[in-house]
């Protein structure tokens, strides 16, 4: 089970698993091809064989500030609602939505929705969206992760407040520069420190919109204790996976 928790934390009984498959992909996409990326992004989840896989900032579109807003109901979502179905992945994809949000999408067998908003805005981002009105927390079987979008990942009190959630890991989908790559890097072993959660980046790889053309990739996930588990290489179309553990 799958749901989206802006509120406080669960009792114990809740926190039934043990482990978590998760993996952090960086597709392929095509500029403002929402159905081409599904599809791109279901082969992901095909191959990646986790139960949560995390996906880069606007995966769905590209980094495209103009891209129209995905609906959670658009029929070109349906390749990687089936693939979830079939995989038993909750897949979270990032898109532009309703009201001008920059947004990261929980998708499973059941469909598409919003999970969370981002809220602090970047570049020419705020010419175009609305910043989010809170952090959030995705849950599955009993795993509390913390959601962000690439900023969020550098600005400490959207940290705080979203480990003050009662989270297990912070997940979050990333744009950078082929020459930041070490930001996310750097990011991700001081969240991981600081609050004792794991830490996954799925970082955009190939070219997108307004001027990235060059891009790290180079997902990854880190332990509670900052070190490096696993890493992607700078192609699209790579992933890594882990099992976290409690």
């Amino acid at each position: 089970m799958a749901t989206a928790d802006p509120h406080g934390p669960p009792g114990p009984e809740d926190r039934a698993a043990a482990e978590l498959v998760l993996a952090a992909a960086q597709p392929a996409c095509r500029a403002l091809d929402v159905e081409a990326n599904a599809r791109a992004h279901a082969d992901l989840v095909r191959a990646a064989r986790a139960r949560v896989v995390i996906f880069p900032e606007l995966s769905l579109t590209g980094y495209e500030l103009d891209a129209p807003a995905v609906a959670m109901d658009d029929p070109r979502l349906r390749p990687l609602i089936e693939a979830c179905a079939e995989t038993g992945t909750v897949a979270v994809a990032s898109a532009p939505v309703e009201e001008r949000f920059l947004a990261l999408l929980a998708v499973d067998g059941a469909g598409a929705r919003v999970a969370y908003r981002k809220m602090n805005l970047a570049g020419h981002e705020p010419g175009h969206f609305r910043p989010g009105p809170a952090p959030a927390v995705l849950e599955v079987d009993g795993w509390r992760l913390g959601l962000a979008l690439c900023k969020d990942t550098g600005v400490p009190a959207h940290q705080e407040q979203t480990a003050a959630l009662g989270i297990d890991a912070y997940v979050a989908g990333a744009l950078d520069r082929a020459e930041d790559a070490v930001v996310h890097e750097q990011r991700a072993r001081r969240i991981s420190t600081e609050h004792g959660v794991w830490v996954a980046i799925a970082s955009f790889a190939g070219p997108t919109g307004d001027g990235y053309v060059d891009n790290a990739g180079r997902s990854g996930i880190w332990s509670p204790d900052g070190e490096l588990v696993t890493r992607a290489g700078a192609e699209p179309g790579d992933f890594v996976r882990a099992t976290l553990r409690r």
